[in-house]
Parts: structure tokens; C-alpha cells; sequence
């Protein structure tokens, strides 16, 4: 039988001596205090509930899926009594303003929930990330009121939160939405118009859904900076009523996607027909105050890729130590069995090893910029919040685009590791692959992940941020660049570093002529930048590893030998994709489009 296992240790080893949380979140005065002890607690608590609540819903919620009837949907089962549970824990308040009755613990240990999520249940775990992004925006921009109508029930998870961007005609080109909003006597609004795509649109796990929606005003200008946003609830608040709950709102679910993958969570179509909404920040800066949802939802949906390339890892390794199939190279290894584990042949290693090293990477790298995320808002020196804010801008294209393409190669080596057992529902790593494949495309596609890096984090700063960031992984090469225990380390990397300094210098020159070189190198330069952040983490994670030898714990024995893979298997994809920049626009335009 599959299971999950939360990677407490490996997390533990993230937190307490790779980052040392401890250190850093007491030096915040205006947080909650907390102690490493206490952050394992919950971690421990968070993990069992994945373990033993959400992992075993998440293949029979894949072969029901949700259904839709008459304007309604019902979600697998389970998926409600998962979702009630979840909410009488107290999980939704977890990172939340106490202020509003969260329980304001640091986002870094939030992060660590949603991996563990993601990796137990994707599907399901879409219904709270989204409320939770809904939180964040009506925390930054929403009105007093609005704080106050909706905040306490998004944070107690009573009800749930989604972001109503996508219309049939445009995706990432927002500018073109339609949806329209008409002023009311009373201050309100009544919104007209289709969105498509809205995950977790309609369900039967939570009393009302707040619905965040980007539409125009009656004067609006074209394009991006004609766009508003309102809060348009499924039901309209009623302060007087126990449930806080009025007349049904005239917005509604005429449809769900049949989805490749993540068939446990609904994709809907929505309806917006006179639907009452208010404005939520100014008029025609909708955009502004929507990106703190979407950047949380893109972080939200590296963590997706994380927690699946977790679950495929812990899957596939279990698997390649059971079965067996033909004998080892250098002669059998099980020789009580006809054959031997698959495990002792090169090329499964080779998939394990790159499952493991994108799994530990990955953790490391979320977890420090989750980390950032926490400095940005509490770090008692201004200078220092404002640096982590740049860095958290900078990297965040990068965690979403980075850690799904891993896990879209990471679930694939699961389906590979099984061999024709992969490739039936049976064992259930399809699945893994299918969910993956959604989290390159939705809340950008990974290509505007690296238009957005390049162009605009980028070149936008001519490259102030990525310096501030480089400065830190310079700081570390000349410590430790000087001991010989760790040259094959830190060699490639100060290498690679130096490489990033030129190559982004000239694309920079090369953008100034003719903006198609950022297009044409946008996304092997955020492989190379993905890899430059994983490369200076695992050199981090190797220094410790290697301090750590003499204790004779395996799980540092194991550590070292992964960091040596991923130097020497994974890092030298970036001499490729160095080159791939480079070689300009010119082969890609210069095709007419009439004779592909």
C-alpha cells in the first residue's frame, strides 16, 4: 500500500541548522515568539493529519472527482469531513494576523504545512491555499469593513477564498477582460461577465465563498491599468445572522473542466450576472492589490511542485527497494532472490538521486524564501525588511516556474522507476505526473515566470536585486572557497556565479537592441538562476553535512552523497542552458510564421 511519510528530519535540518529559525524570529520583536521545540510540534501534528487524513483521499478523490449538478458541486468523498477537520485544528489561523483571530505563527512554518499538503493531496489542499491568498490581499488592501466582514471567517476557515482573474478570450493577458462593474446608490458594485478556470469556484466544504474578481468601471481606460478589483461573496454578509450569511449573490457555477489531472479539486465557470461586489483598494489599480494573491498563489504553486516531487520520491524509492528485476552489473547483490532490487542499477539511482536532490534542494530553497517573507515583515531594521522584500520579488518567478519543472521531471522518473506498473492507476504514480502537469501552466505559465524574472525583476533594476542576492552567495564563497574539503563545492559554484554575472550583462546589452533576446532567453536563464539559488544552498547543506561526519549519523552520510550528485549530475545542466541564451532571438523569429 502507498503512504506518505512526512520528511520531519529533513525539515528539522532545514529549520534548525541550515537557517537556524530560531535565531532569526527572535530577533522580531512585533512576532509571536516561538522556539524550535514548538515549531516540531506542530510540525509533527501537521504531518499526521497529512498522513492519516489527506494522503489516503487523494487517489479515491482522483477516481471520483467532483460533480456538478444544477449550479452545485459536491467534492470526493471525504473531502468535507478532511475539510471540517482541518478547520476544528485550527490550521487555517495558522499563519495568520492575531489581530484577526490567526494564530500568527511565521510563514516559514506555514510553508512547511503546505508542502506536506500538497504532497498528501494536491486537489484537496487547493481549497484552504486559495482562501489563504484571499486573506493575504484582504489583509494588505481590503477596507476596515471589508477586514472586519471577512478576515475572522477566511481565517477560521468558515469560508473559503478564490480569485476570479481568467475569461475565455484572454489568460495572462489580463488586459483584455470584459467583466464589467456598475456603480450602486449604496456604494457598491454590480458585476456582469464570465470567468473560466477558477479553481475551487463552487464546492460543499465551507458556508460561503469569497470570490475576488479583477473587472472594470464604466470610465475605465483600456488595458492593465483599467483594471479594479472587488470581493463579490456567494453570499452576501449579513452581520446579524449567526452564520453571518444573507441572500444568495448573483454569482453562480454554470460549469466544471473534465481535467486531465487534480480531479479532486472544481474548475469552474462563473457566472457573474448583476453579481454585488465591492471595491477592494483604487479604482483602476485592481492589478496592484491582486498581485499579493498571486504571488502567494505562485509560491502556493511551487509548493504544489515541491510536495509532488516529495510524494514521487517516497514512492519510487519504496518500490525500487521491493522489486526486482535482472542482477546487479558487478554481480548479485540478493543472492537468496532470483533477482535483484532495481535499486542496485545505475540508471534508477540515477532517477532516485535526482528525486532526492530536487526534493532536498527544493525544501531548503522554499524554506529559506518563506523565511524572507517573514523578514520582510518583521525584521526590526528597515533596510534589512526592504533588502528581503527585493529578494522575495526577485526569487518568487523563480519557486513557482523551478520547483514544478522539476516535479513534472521528478513525477515522470516515477512513472520510468515503475516500469508498465507506472503507467496504470493501480500503483498510483500516474497520478502524480497528471496533477504535476497542471502547476507549469496555471497562475502564469512558466515562460511568463521568465519573462517576469528577466524583463521585469531583472533587467527592470539593472540587476540591483540579483546583486543583493549574489552578495550573500559571495560572502559564503569566500569563507568558504579557501578550505580544501569543500572546493567541489564551492568551485562550481563561485563558477557559476560568475557565469550568471556575465550572462545576464550581456543580455542586458543584447535587450537594449531588440527585446525578442529576452523572450528567446527568458526561460533557460530562470533554470540557471533556479540552479545558481540550489547549488549555493547545497554547498551550505554540504558544510554541515561535513562538520557533521564525525557523528556517524547516515542521515548526514546521505546529505554529502546527494550534494555530491547534485554537483555532478544536475549542476552541469546549466553549461547548456548558458549557451541556449545565448544564441539569440534570430533562430526563432526567423521562421515565417506561414511556413512552419
Amino acid at each position: 500500500m502507498p503512504r506518505y511519510t512526512p520528511p520531519l528530519r529533513d525539515m528539522a535540518f532545514v529549520f534548525d541548522e541550515l537557517l537556524d529559525v530560531q535565531a532569526v524570529l527572535a530577533r522580531f520583536p512585533d512576532a509571536e515568539p516561538i522556539d524550535s521545540g514548538t515549531i516540531a510540534q506542530v510540525l509533527e501534528e501537521a504531518g499526521r493529519f497529512c498522513s492519516e487524513v489527506l494522503f489516503p483521499l487523494n487517489a479515491s478523490g482522483d477516481r471520483e472527482g467532483c460533480r456538478f449538478a444544477a449550479g452545485e458541486v459536491s467534492t470526493p468523498a471525504g473531502f468535507a469531513a478532511a475539510y471540517r477537520a482541518f478547520v476544528e485544528a485550527g490550521w487555517p489561523a495558522l499563519s495568520c494576523d492575531p489581530a484577526h483571530s490567526g494564530q500568527g505563527l511565521p510563514s516559514v512554518v506555514n510553508n512547511a504545512l503546505y508542502e506536506m499538503m500538497n504532497a498528501a493531496n494536491q486537489a484537496w489542499t487547493m481549497y484552504p491555499g486559495l482562501s489563504h491568498g484571499a486573506y493575504e490581499c484582504l489583509h494588505a488592501n481590503g477596507t476596515d469593513a471589508q477586514q472586519r466582514t471577512y478576515l475572522p471567517r477566511l481565517v477560521s476557515g468558515e469560508w473559503t477564498g478564490t480569485m476570479c482573474l481568467t475569461e475565455p478570450h484572454c489568460g495572462t493577458d489580463l488586459g483584455l477582460l470584459k467583466t464589467r462593474a456598475r456603480p450602486l446608490e449604496d456604494g457598491s458594485f454590480a458585476l456582469s461577465g464570465t470567468k473560466i478556470f477558477i479553481s475551487s469556484g463552487e464546492h460543499d466544504l465551507a458556508a460561503n465563498i469569497v470570490h475576488l474578481v479583477l473587472a472594470r468601471l464604466p470610465d475605465a481606460p483600456a488595458g492593465t491599468k483599467g483594471i479594479s478589483l472587488f470581493v463579490v461573496p456567494k453570499f452576501l454578509p449579513a452581520p446579524d445572522a449567526a452564520d453571518g450569511l444573507g441572500a444568495r449573490n448573483g454569482i453562480r457555477c454554470d460549469a466544471i473542466e473534465e481535467k486531465m489531472g487534480i480531479h479532486g479539486n472544481a474548475t469552474c465557470v462563473m457566472n457573474l450576472d448583476d453579481a454585488r461586489g465591492w471595491l477592494v483598494g483604487d479604482a483602476h489599480r485592481g492589478l496592484n492589490a491582486m498581485f499579493v494573491m498571486m504571488n502567494s498563489a505562485r509560491l502556493g504553486v511551487g509548493m504544489q511542485g515541491l510536495g509532488l516531487t516529495e510524494v514521487a520520491y517516497q514512492q519510487s524509492l519504496a518500490y525500487a527497494k521491493e522489486r526486482t528485476q535482472m542482477r546487479a552489473l558487478t554481480g548479485p547483490k540478493a543472492p537468496d532472490q532470483a533477482a535483484d532490487p532495481i535499486i542496485v542499477h545505475p540508471d534508477v539511482r540515477r532517477m532516485l538521486l535526482t528525486q532526492k536532490a530536487y526534493a532536498e534542494g527544493g525544501r531548503a530553497f522554499a524554506s529559506w524564501l518563506a523565511l524572507q517573507i517573514d523578514r520582510a515583515r518583521h525584521e526590526p531594521d528597515e533596510g534589512a525588511r526592504a533588502a528581503a522584500a527585493r529578494a522575495v520579488a526577485l526569487l518568487t518567478p523563480v519557486a513557482k516556474a523551478f520547483l514544478t519543472d522539476n516535479a513534472l521531471e521528478c513525477t515522470s522518473h516515477a512513472i520510468q522507476i515503475f516500469g508498465g506498473h507506472g503507467f496504470i492507476r493501480d500503483t498510483g504514480v500516474e497520478q502524480y505526473l497528471r496533477d504535476a502537469r497542471i502547476n507549469t501552466i496555471y497562475e502564469g505559465t512558466n515562460g511568463i515566470q521568465a519573462l517576469d524574472l528577466l524583463g521585469r525583476k531583472v533587467l527592470g533594476d539593472m540587476g540591483a536585486s540579483l546583486k543583493a542576492v549574489g552578495a550573500e552567495i559571495e560572502a559564503f564563497i569566500d569563507a568558504e572557497g579557501v578550505k580544501a574539503e569543500m572546493l567541489e563545492f564551492v568551485d562550481p559554484l563561485a563558477d557559476l556565479a560568475q557565469k550568471v554575472q556575465k550572462l545576464t550583462a550581456e543580455l542586458g546589452m543584447k535587450a537594449m537592441a531588440d527585446r525578442d533576446e529576452v523572450g528567446a532567453a527568458s526561460v533557460p536563464y530562470l533554470r540557471v538562476i533556479g540552479h545558481l539559488c540550489f547549488a549555493y544552498l547545497w554547498a551550505r547543506m554540504a558544510r554541515i553535512a561535513l562538520d557533521r561526519q564525525p557523528d556517524g549519523d547516515p542521515f548526514y552520510a546521505a546529505k554529502l552523497a546527494t550534494a555530491r550528485f547534485y554537483f555532478a549530475r544536475l549542476l552541469p545542466e546549466t553549461a547548456a542552458q548558458i549557451r541556449m541564451a545565448r544564441s539569440g532571438a534570430k533562430v526563432l523569429m526567423a521562421l515565417d510564421a506561414d511556413w512552419f
